[in-house]
């Protein structure tokens, strides 16, 4: 639902919007997220038949503006790291406003999709299956296989996206078991490698952001063709955030089992039953 949904309003915009980079491409990413979000609703309602609590509107202002705060900080001491160690070099300010409209219209986007679909929907039902440790390891390696598809992908870029960004959004997730807080440090990273620094997203071509940068070194250190996302500087600054964020989502008990499914019930039902025992519904 999520995919069809944010692949058929994808394809209007794009037939009515001809030029990305501008008001309209920013508002057509806009009307993606938008749609996606009220997918995830009926989704919610008709299919798994639960409250929307990962997408409950008191608080939500709150913690999406602290995503965006903390993934855009995020980025910054990534960016400002490896410059330190002599992998990129600040050119100067771009004149006029670069490719602002193309990357808002990614921020929404990535940050609205693709959170619902790999931390709204995979997490949330890997962790019924088999519990919330395996089912963050699992997601997270999920999330990363499907950057092997962008270009200039490795297979070290795709661990470092399923540590880096898997673990950590995972664990945002987990945080506050909604989806506002994960959705606003996916935006902000995104939005900050594009248009602040110029760096390519996830494989892309470098945009034209508000800084000119230059990237230059081994590819360890800035991450090659795919981006300062497959940077070593990244994986370790940003698994460290996504320990954190874990280690703060344990402490609030966060950590759950597998859930025994109705089968599993009934069956010990009917044993307990038959060895005339009386029992007593969990």
């Amino acid at each position: 639902m999520l995919a069809a949904t944010a692949s058929l309003v994808s394809l209007g915009v794009h037939r009515i919007v001809t030029l990305r980079n501008r008001p309209e491409g920013a508002l057509g990413g806009l009307l993606v997220a938008i749609c996606v979000i009220l997918a995830w609703k009926v989704y919610k309602a008709w299919i798994e038949r639960t409250p929307d609590r990962e997408l409950a509107a008191p608080g939500a202002w709150r913690e999406l503006g602290s995503g965006l705060v903390f993934g855009t900080a995020l980025f910054s001491m990534v960016t400002a790291i490896v410059w330190l160690v002599g992998g990129i070099d600040f050119l100067g300010l771009r004149g006029g406003i670069g490719a602002l409209w193309s990357m808002l219209a990614v921020a929404f986007v990535s940050g609205s999709f693709e959170e619902l679909l790999f931390r709204g929907v995979l997490l949330r039902q890997l962790e019924r299956l088999f519990g919330t440790v395996a089912a963050l390891v699992l997601s997270s390696a999920f999330f990363g296989a499907a950057h092997l598809m962008n270009p200039g992908a490795t297979l070290f870029a795709a661990f470092a996206i399923a540590v880096e960004a898997g673990l950590m959004l995972g664990a945002a997730y987990l945080l506050t078991r909604r989806l506002w807080l994960a959705m606003g440090i996916h935006a902000a990273w995104n939005f900050a490698q594009g248009w602040i620094f110029s760096i390519p997203i996830s494989g892309g071509k470098p945009p034209r952001g508000l800084l000119l940068t230059r990237v230059h070194g081994p590819e360890w250190l800035t991450g090659g063709a795919f981006g300062l996302e497959a940077s070593v500087v990244a994986l370790i600054v940003c698994a460290t955030a996504g320990a954190w964020l874990l280690t703060l989502a344990v402490r609030r008990g966060a950590l759950r089992p597998r859930e025994r499914s109705h089968k599993t019930i009934r069956v010990d039902v009917d044993r307990d039953a038959d060895a005339g025992r009386e029992i007593q519904s969990p």
